[in-house]
């Protein structure tokens, strides 16, 4: 490549991998995918080693996760956990922020930050709205708790599955399912006490533009519009209601409707029509464009027959299925994730196998359909992991994670690994506040290797440290898909988020370079 040397290549595509990240321009599936094809072209890696992150056990592991959250978050498992803990927070701002923060981090520790803060902003939103608070104090403090509840378990997030592995390539060994917990417990306490404590001051209280549907609601607010009954149940964890409108060329245009009949496939009822904002009850109403229709059923029957072209879907029913507490499939798919934690804490089997033992029962016991586990896999994230790791593995092949470990040994001498470890911490936070942590943390874990090999110390309190740097992605929207869920229902600006995210990264800091060793000795 222009006469360059290996490690001149590799650090030139890590530049540009980085700049392309930073821009949001360019999807980060495809960056990720120009990096191992970039170390395949210029001959840093053969193509065998170019494409071996996508069969790497990590990668399967992470989406393994993702079927096994989907899972928990469609049978309405997350949504009742959400409105069990938090119906017992009471009203109070410090109460409620506490048992949220406590909630989403157990959640997260089990099914991932993305998911449980995915699950869980509906019923924040409705039970901050409830007590009398704008939904701007309670969903960053969510998204927040859930980076340090990430650090409870193995599961909690790709990077703790990313440095177990590294860790144990490195020549020592995995950390252990609850092994995290020894870093994340200060790290939830700390976290909800700064929250609790500076939270008011540092977070906006503001109006947000739109809202997540308040479910029941919305029941009751369609049932006065379209005068259902009173004894006809809208929401149930068998069944459900979805309202539509009829679009031209409709095969639905001309056909007699009315409340009470079955639709021509005799799955769903008709609770209500209404044309123009009217009701329309008598036997003779011929559905004309643009009527709106209030339809009852299973929700499988929901899904299936709302999804083409005869309808127009205001609520998705799967959306508005997620709302139920404990559905159909719930005992089982908390049965799977129960029988999934118990292999991995036991360590009876490869984590990777645990994962797809348990999202292979969750399609078998039909939790979920085929489709619908694939569908439920962040395909991004696996690509992102799948093409990063090449780059970890040509920053060790031409020794340029060595370069770069020598450079931060010469400034901060090599007789302190504690300085070292201050250097590797402050660098991954600056990386991570920037591009993802996960892809951060891929292009980081053999810096760390070399610093510990170089300093003969162990590699195990770097990669912990590593760990928790990884999670301090506090002070943008951006930095985590988390960060950038809460922006719109929250109302926050990119301004909002380095307020109360600095303190939780000097929080962070502290835990990475001071107790971190306390616990996995140098």
């Amino acid at each position: 490549m222009f006469g360059l040397g290996p490690v001149a290549i590799v650090l030139t595509i890590l530049v540009l991998a980085v700049v392309a990240f930073m821009s949001n321009k360019v999807p980060v599936g495809i960056v990720a995918l120009g990096v191992a094809l970039a170390l395949w072209a210029t001959n840093i890696l053969t193509l065998p080693q170019a494409l071996a992150g996508f069969g790497d056990p990590t990668v399967i592991f992470i989406a393994s996760l993702f079927i096994v959250s989907e899972a928990l978050d469609s049978t309405g498992v997350t949504a009742w956990a959400g409105q069990e803990v938090v119906s017992r927070g009471g009203t109070g701002r410090t109460s409620l922020l506490v048992v949220i923060g406590l909630l989403v981090a157990v959640l997260t520790a089990l099914i991932s930050v993305n998911g449980a803060v995915a699950a869980l902003i509906p019923v924040v939103v409705v039970v901050a709205v409830r007590a009398g608070l704008t939904p701007s104090q309670m969903l960053m403090p969510l998204a927040f708790s859930a980076h340090a509840g990430s650090m409870l378990a193995l599961t909690g997030t790709p990077v703790n599955i990313i440095v177990s592995e590294a860790a144990a390539d490195a020549g020592a060994r995995p950390f252990s399912f609850l092994e995290f917990g020894l870093a994340g417990v200060p790290l939830v306490v700390g976290t909800l006490g700064i929250i609790v404590l500076f939270g008011k001051r540092l977070l906006p209280d503001r109006a947000p533009t739109t809202l997540p549907p308040d479910l029941g609601m919305q029941a009751k607010v369609l049932r006065e519009q379209y005068a259902v009954p009173g004894d006809t149940e809208l929401v149930g964890a068998r069944t459900g209601f979805t309202e539509v409108l009829v679009p031209p060329r409709s095969e639905l245009v001309g056909m007699h409707m009315f409340p009470g009949m079955t639709t021509p496939s005799g799955d769903l009822v008709v609770l209500g029509v209404q044309r123009g904002g009217e009701d329309l009850t008598g036997p003779d109403t011929i559905i004309q464009a643009g009527d709106a229709l209030l339809l009852g059923g299973t929700w499988e029957h929901l899904e299936k027959h709302t999804s083409g072209p005869d309808v127009l879907v205001v609520d998705d029913p799967a959306r508005l299925r997620r709302g139920v507490p404990l559905g159909v499939g719930a005992k089982r798919a908390i049965g799977i994730l129960a029988a999934m934690v118990l292999l991995l804490a036991t360590g009876l089997v490869p984590p990777a196998v645990a994962g797809l033992l348990a999202a292979g029962a969750i399609v078998l016991s039909r939790v979920l359909t085929t489709a619908q586990a694939y569908r439920s896999v962040s395909w991004t994230t696996v690509v992102l992991v799948g093409g990063m790791i090449p780059l970890s593995t040509a920053f060790t092949a031409t020794g340029t994670a060595d370069l770069i470990a020598n450079g931060l040994l010469s400034v901060v001498g090599d007789s302190s690994p504690t300085l070292a470890l201050t250097a590797l911490v402050v660098l991954t936070m600056v990386l991570g506040q920037l591009i993802s942590n996960t892809a951060t943390v891929l292009i980081m874990a053999p810096i760390a290797t070399v610093l510990a090999t170089d300093l003969h110390v162990s590699v195990l309190p770097f990669m912990m440290a590593l760990t928790v740097a990884g999670a301090a992605s506090f002070l943008t929207p951006v930095a985590t898909a988390a960060n950038t869920m809460v922006m719109e229902p929250g109302g926050y600006r990119f301004s909002d988020y380095w307020k109360l995210g600095l303190p939780l990264l000097l929080l962070f800091l502290l835990v990475a370079v001071f107790w971190v060793p306390l616990i996995w000795r140098f």
